[in-house]
């Protein structure tokens, strides 16, 4: 490196050579250099949620009098929250994937927000004797207890943001329910033709089981609240002053506007990560929601021709590059994949959580990048689905009826009105004829055409019982 562009920053391993104008520090180079794993950054929603805990530290080291220069505290707090808008993203630098337990992550953190406040004094970067990411960033803390902390801040304003898109999704089937109350079409059994039931009806249940995982995720914030700030390395607050311990906390979620709490058992706290297991299972029970859904979707679209064909899917795309005029249901497939996705992570961070040793779980970076992940996918994934597939999704009400009138399941919605033995010999009279249900109940004079489409009609196919 040209001497003139570069700064020597020194460790317990040695000195090394960084670029002059780098908000980084050594540590942050050697775990470049370490840990080319992933090859992605660290989320950069962990890196914002770690600018608040790091803005909270500050504030009350600060209260506590020990940054007594009221410049320096200034500034800490503006790198600080520079962080926290995520205006310093492009300076976090290390990968996902990393070992010592998110040291790397920690490190590149506190080194920025210590450079940056440095830049915002005009001092020249790397003066760590008037700003030090150790003594002054990351005083009274570890990254045993900052790290988890922003992990579980980072999941809940994710969390708040996917319980907004399930919502939009429910709302968007609720619409449909709404609109295709009086299509009778065909339920099915086993993908066998089974009773009639309505295509509003359908909607519905989706709109159902969509409220339920709203619901669940709302409740993911009690499980994710109570962290172990101040606990530094193991829980028992060694190296922090008792009046930190008790405060930060409480300042973290006066900032955060959030339900945050400190732990009881702080070593408790910081050496079990279960409720990442549990919360991961409520995302892994939406995303089978949005299999299901998109896996409905899809074959009441089939065909369209010689399909179900009962609904139409909004053409985002031409769907083949040999077949002229071929139209895919792209949008249910990517959210099927990206549920996949989900479900595999689950895996991932039940096997990372019980892989925890002691007093600490050193394999926080992979549950905080699929936990994270996992959001986010469910994120993106009903938010296309909703805005790119519900709500434009119409229906085929002829073909519903044409399916409805050729199928012999419509005999079911006439047993309490003839009988099952009766049913069952006209359904054997019809196939052996090639008649429809109707042709034959109309010729036989079994019933009035009045009384065939009463029997059928989408007011009593919603009727509870008879």
């Amino acid at each position: 490196m040209d001497k003139a562009k570069t700064r020597v920053e020194t460790d317990q391993i040695g000195s090394r050579e960084l670029p002059a104008d780098a908000l980084y520090g050594i540590h942050t180079l050697r775990a470049l250099e370490n840990f080319p794993i992933a090859c992605r950054k660290v989320n950069p929603e962990l890196v914002k949620a770690y600018g608040w805990v790091k803005l909270a530290c500050a504030q009350i080291n600060r209260k506590l009098a020990y940054f007594p220069d009221a410049q320096k505290a200034d500034a800490i707090e503006q790198a600080c929250h520079e962080m926290a808008s995520g205006l310093l993203m492009d300076a976090v630098l290390v990968d996902a994937l990393q070992g010592g337990a998110g040291t790397s992550t920690n490190m590149n953190v506190n080194e920025v927000i210590a450079n940056r406040a440095l830049q915002l004094l005009g001092k020249p970067l790397g003066s760590y004797q008037l700003i030090s990411p150790l003594n002054d960033i990351n005083r009274h803390q570890s990254t045993n207890d900052t790290y988890p902390t922003a992990l579980k801040l980072a999941a809940i304003v994710q969390l708040h943001h996917l319980e907004q898109w399930v919502l939009e999704l429910q709302e968007a089937f609720q619409q449909k329910e709404k609109a295709f109350s009086n299509i009778v079409k065909i339920g099915r059994t086993q993908l066998q033709d089974a009773v009639l039931t309505t295509l509003g009806r359908e909607m519905a249940t989706y709109a159902e089981a969509l409220n339920r995982d709203r619901w669940r995720i709302y409740k993911c914030e009690e499980r994710l609240r109570v962290v172990n700030l101040g606990g530094t390395a193991i829980g028992s607050g060694l190296g922090a002053p008792r009046q930190f311990i008790f405060q930060v906390t409480d300042r973290l979620r006066e900032l955060t506007n959030t339900s945050l709490a400190r732990a009881e058992n702080l070593m408790e706290n910081t050496q079990n990560t279960d409720v990442f297991i549990e919360v991961s299972g409520i995302l892994k029970a939406c995303a089978g929601t949005l299999i299901k859904i998109a896996n409905d979707l899809r074959l009441m679209s089939s065909g369209p021709d010689a399909g179900f064909g009962e609904i139409n899917l909004p053409v985002q795309q031409a769907g083949s590059s040999m077949m002229p005029g071929k139209v895919n249901p792209v949008i249910p497939e990517a959210v099927i994949q990206a549920s996949t996705q989900v479900m595999g992570n689950d895996q991932i961070i039940a096997q990372a959580a019980a892989s925890g040793n002691l007093e600490l779980n050193h394999l926080m970076p992979l549950i905080a990048d699929k936990l994270l992940e996992s959001i986010q996918l469910l994120q993106r994934a009903t938010s296309i689905f909703s805005s790119k597939c519900i709500h434009g999704l119409t229906a085929n009400p002829e073909k519903c009826r044409q399916h409805v009138l050729n199928s012999t399941a419509v005999i079911t919605a006439l047993v309490a009105e003839l009988g099952y033995e009766k049913c069952s010999q006209i359904t054997q009279r019809a196939t052996a004829r090639n008649q429809t249900i109707r042709e034959l109940i109309l010729k036989e004079k079994l019933l009035s055409p009045d009384e065939f489409d009463t029997l059928i009609s989408p007011e009593r196919v919603n009727k509870l019982g008879f």
